[in-house]
């Protein structure tokens, strides 16, 4: 399982979805792929922290004594954890970045993501207004969905419709997907798994695999890789959202994680 951009803390985080998500998980490894606790967020603003948020703690835990590793790999907004990258802590590895090994035989590099944003040309000043920017949509959002909430209807995200329309947006999230592509090709790897951008996807492009595995602000999904090499984008009531079959192999392969290049 691969879950990404939890921005515990923050005030829009969606704490209470994602203890519900894990409370009913098992798996054998968990890679934590960045901006799980927004330290960013927590420095600038007054930390937004309750009884959820403390779950997804407590979740985590939960999985580490049913035997399931985790691996950390900070992001941007977790970026002081990059400091332990390299040790394996009592509860999980920090890593800063790592290579996963599906069932198929498929050699993913899993990464946070920031590091393209200077690719798609997303620099200091565009991230400090595209955060300010952000973060009020996300209130919208919140906003609507309370209402939805009452109103008997289903979670749905406005920044994402906002974004799905904006021209800009989608040629960022282009450069960002083609970023990390090459830099898996440059690398000898068969895809990547990443976070980041806030925006779930699952598809396969020129041989190689691209994974978003979104986050928990907005889309609210996951990466699952199952038994057989299946790869499976999940909404956060367990709805399939995208899948990518296991490719044909000679002979069975191991599963497991290489050290990144």
């Amino acid at each position: 399982m691969f879950i990404s951009d939890v921005h515990l803390g923050a005030r829009h985080c969606h704490a209470a979805e994602l203890a519900d998500f894990l409370d009913g998980l098992r798996c054998e490894r968990l890679y934590l792929v960045g901006d799980i606790v927004d330290l960013w967020w927590m420095a600038q603003r007054r930390a937004s922290w309750g009884a959820a948020h403390n779950r997804v703690v407590e979740a985590l835990h939960a999985l580490r004594r049913r035997d399931t590793e985790l691996v950390y790999i900070p992001g941007n907004h977790d970026r002081p954890i990059r400091r332990f990258c390299g040790l394996a802590l009592p509860a999980m590895r920090v890593r800063r970045r790592a290579v996963h090994v599906t069932a198929d035989g498929r050699r993913l590099l899993v990464t946070h993501g920031d590091d393209y944003d200077a690719a798609t040309h997303f620099g200091s000043l565009q991230e400090k207004l595209g955060d300010w920017l952000y973060y009020r949509i996300l209130t919208g959002n919140q906003w609507l969905n309370a209402l939805r909430g009452r109103l008997g209807l289903r979670y749905w995200s406005l920044s994402e419709f906002l974004k799905s329309k904006s021209g800009a947006a989608e040629r960022y999230i282009g450069l960002f997907v083609q970023a990390g592509l090459d830099d898996a090709r440059r690398r000898g790897l068969d895809g990547i798994v990443c976070g980041h951008i806030h925006r779930a996807a699952l598809l396969q492009r020129d041989g190689l695999l691209y994974a978003n595995d979104g986050d928990w602000v907005e889309s609210l999904s996951a990466l699952v890789e199952e038994h057989d090499g299946t790869l499976r984008l999940l909404s956060h009531l367990g709805q399939v959202l995208a899948e990518i079959p296991p490719r044909m192999l000679p002979m069975a392969c191991d599963t497991g994680e290489a050290a990144a290049a």
